[in-house]
């Protein structure tokens, strides 16, 4: 009986994720290379995930190892806090192109358990909303995204809110070499294509933070 993968199964399918959806967050929020082929050999018990990816689909989840088939001890449930900051969700940032970036608050807000801000400032932060698709499936149209306000990206490939051409904000990949006069926008959604930031255009081309966390909402 393959406890883990038939819990994995039915955990990822209350979740509404497709198995490629869940491989592509396991990766960017706990760092690990996971693709369908993998979650899929878990969920069959081809394949048995190593203790670490164990415990990274526990929390992802919010369930234990020892519901999930591990032979950890039991990680503590999850706990309300009132501790958490309020943030106005100030606008919308294109997952497509082409999207005019403005701060329009229509009165949403989100609230944040403040541990989520790593001992940093509120004001080092602010929440926009995905608008389009074409960084599906890692973000949705109307994810809620808590952005840390930073100038430079840290590394080549990161995802990045950039304002480019002026006035059009954009939430991509962000690929560049050290050195060299250009940028590509890249996409997630192989529908789209990549674009290219170089000359005039890259010299009103800026960043303004980086997705720390994504809030999404589950219809039930």
């Amino acid at each position: 009986m393959n406890t883990l993968g038939e819990r994995l199964k039915e955990l990822r399918k209350e979740k509404r994720l497709s198995q490629t959806e869940l491989s592509m967050l396991l990766n960017e929020r706990f760092g690990l290379k996971t693709d369908r082929v993998m979650i899929s050999k878990w969920e069959t018990g081809f394949q048995t995930p190593v203790m670490s990816s164990i415990m990274a689909l526990a929390e992802f989840f919010g369930v234990t190892t020892d519901y999930l088939g591990g032979s950890l001890k039991s990680l503590p449930y999850p706990t309300l806090t009132d501790d958490y900051v309020t943030f106005a969700v100030i606008g919308d940032v294109a997952a497509g192109y082409d999207f005019p970036a403005a701060e329009d608050w229509d009165g949403d807000t989100i609230e944040i358990p403040r541990h989520y801000l790593k001992g940093r400032n509120e004001d080092e932060f602010f929440v926009l909303r995905v608008k389009g698709d074409s960084m599906f499936p890692m973000y949705h149209d109307g994810d809620k995204v808590l952005i840390l306000k930073q100038s430079t990206l840290n590394y080549s490939g990161q995802v990045g809110v950039v304002i480019y051409n002026g006035d059009i904000g954009t939430l991509k990949k962000v690929e560049y070499v050290s050195g060299e006069d250009w940028l590509r926008l890249i996409p997630v959604n192989p529908a789209f294509p990549p674009v290219k930031v170089e000359g005039e255009m890259l010299e009103t081309c800026h960043v303004l933070g980086i997705p720390k966390l994504l809030i999404r909402e589950i219809d039930d």
